[in-house]
């Protein structure tokens, strides 16, 4: 159980790790530790072209340090991790590593808060692979290739040619796989049904401009008990859609859902 802290958090220890991926891709990762030693941990999975470095992904990890431990980390492709974004496929392994290293550190409670891609690889990570203690699934897909949105078809526009991905690496530091998945990976919504008994969340925005709340409401309903499903009113789209009153109640579900202390 991690240990319960009275005061604010103001300037958490950093400890920085190069991780190794079972298929051989390093993964730039960052362990933001609190006060004492604890045995909680939580993970935190961006979205697409997103990172650790990014600010909202560090106020969130800021809040939930109340609860645990946080690691952040940068998916295959992007920033400083290596190889190349196949966006959410086999980003799954990415994910593994990191929790696979948070329980050599000792960590004995390790939950999952993901971020739009970082979500669908959340669901997926936890129903195939499993070993965490919770699971949230903020702005995330409910199936692949959606185009409904025109934020969602000018992304697949991007990542689908080659003047598009050549942007995406020079101005974003994303480097983009440039074939089709092969296999198909399953879709969230056909394996949410196995993260049971890891209690999942499901959070969605009702302005959200890349997914419609029909793709939270998707991976809800195929999920099974302990689930939960917030639409949230007004929100936007993932980690810089987070408000802090948001991240509180993230850090409170996590907290009552893995025996930690929170603020």
């Amino acid at each position: 159980m991690s240990d319960a802290t009275d005061h604010p958090l103001e300037q958490p220890r950093e400890n920085r790790y190069w991780l190794t991926t079972s298929d051989g891709v390093g993964i730039d990762a960052v362990l933001l530790r609190g006060l004492g030693e604890r045995t909680t941990a939580v993970v935190l999975a961006n979205g697409f072209t997103g990172t650790h470095r990014n600010p909202n992904t560090r106020a969130v990890a800021e809040t939930l340090l109340s609860v645990g431990d946080v690691m952040t980390f940068d998916f295959r492709g992007h920033h400083g991790s290596g190889g190349l974004s196949t966006v959410g496929n086999a980003e799954i392994h990415d994910l593994e590593a990191v929790v696979v290293r948070l329980r050599e550190l000792g960590y004995t409670s390790v939950s999952v808060v993901g971020f739009s891609m970082g979500a669908a690889v959340a669901v997926r990570h936890a129903a195939i692979y499993g070993g965490t203690d919770a699971v949230v699934s903020v702005s995330g897909p409910s199936r692949w290739y959606y185009r409904g949105t025109r934020a969602m078809r000018l992304l697949h526009l991007g990542i689908g040619r080659r003047m598009g991905r050549l942007f995406l690496r020079g101005f974003r530091k994303v480097r983009v796989i440039d074939r089709e998945w092969d296999p198909m990976p399953a879709e969230p919504r056909e394996v949410a049904g196995e993260i049971s008994p890891t209690p999942l969340l499901v959070v969605h925005g009702d302005a959200d401009a890349y997914f419609p709340v029909s793709h939270a409401t998707d991976i809800h309903d195929a999920a099974r008990e302990p689930r939960d499903l917030w639409i949230i009113p007004g929100m936007g789209h993932a980690e810089r859609a987070v408000t802090p009153e948001l991240a509180g109640r993230i850090r409170d579900w996590l907290a009552e859902r893995t025996g930690s202390g929170a603020e």
